[in-house]
């Protein structure tokens, strides 16, 4: 796991500042499936291939650098989000469950 703030992850250089993190979607999907109790074992498909899911960006505030995709596990949908360029990675039920998604990204 990665040292997040909320749901953006950053470092601290030894002076104390912020400093951005560079990911691959292909960390912070792990990182979603393991809150959810999946793995990689558990993918059905994904719109993004192998050398795409390991292309580093920044995850941070800025603007959106990774590529939009779609996963699909044998339990769950996960997806890109984004709020105000700080990037991560949230899921859905595959089938219907009774249960209300919140509002994702910024407004």
């Amino acid at each position: 796991m990665r040292p997040c703030s909320g749901s953006v992850c950053v470092a601290r250089t030894q002076s104390g500042e912020r400093k951005k993190m560079m990911a691959t979607w292909k960390e912070l999907i792990t990182d979603a499936m393991e809150n959810d109790n999946e793995s990689w074992g558990d993918v059905v498909s994904c719109t993004l291939t192998e050398k795409e899911l390991e292309k580093k960006f920044n995850d941070g505030y800025g603007r959106s650098e990774g590529k939009p995709f779609t996963l699909w596990t044998k339990k769950r949908v996960y997806f890109p989000v984004v709020y105000d360029g700080a990037e991560w990675v949230e899921s859905v039920s595959r089938r219907p469950d009774k249960k209300p998604s919140g509002h994702f990204g910024g407004e």
